[in-house]
């Protein structure tokens, strides 16, 4: 847990963010404002998580999940946040899979160009003892004849 409650706010750059984007150009809010909003921000998000967590330990889990999220957004009566917030969810993991595929993707790519790296590496270890071998029979067929010289 936070050691002091400050540790518990939002990050200033993402609160002023935040606002920026959800007021028209032109309208500045001042230093206490954005504290002030910050604050709420961390409370909200807090209490958000204890009514989640409430739900997660019902179903004797320790882990949050998004179900736990979204009951606790009706539990807290901000339904009007539900659509949203589902919608937001299916862009994420929409987003979570296509990464996911694109790595999938590039550990095969890289799966199929070392094993095509040691194909060409086994096939030149190949090449090279059937050289070897090419050049020990001739030696052979010499011992042979040798022999037969001297009998």
């Amino acid at each position: 847990m936070a050691e002091r409650p400050e540790d518990l706010n939002l990050p200033n750059a993402v609160i002023t963010r935040i606002i920026k984007e959800a007021l028209p150009d032109g309208v500045n809010v001042s230093k206490e404002a954005r504290r002030a909003i910050s604050q709420a921000a961390s409370v909200f998000v807090l209490y958000a998580t204890s009514c989640a967590n409430n739900f997660a330990m019902k179903a004797k889990r320790k882990t949050l999940n998004a179900g736990d999220v979204l009951a606790a957004m009706e539990e807290m009566e901000f339904e009007q946040f539900l659509e949203p917030l589902k919608e937001a969810l299916d862009v994420y993991k929409k987003g979570q899979k296509g990464k996911k595929e694109v790595s999938e993707q590039k550990r095969k790519d890289k799966e199929k160009k070392i094993g095509s790296a040691e194909n060409d590496k086994s096939r030149e270890e190949e090449e090279e003892e059937e050289e070897e071998r090419m050049e020990e029979e001739p030696e052979a067929e010499n011992d042979v004849e040798e022999d037969e010289v001297e009998n």
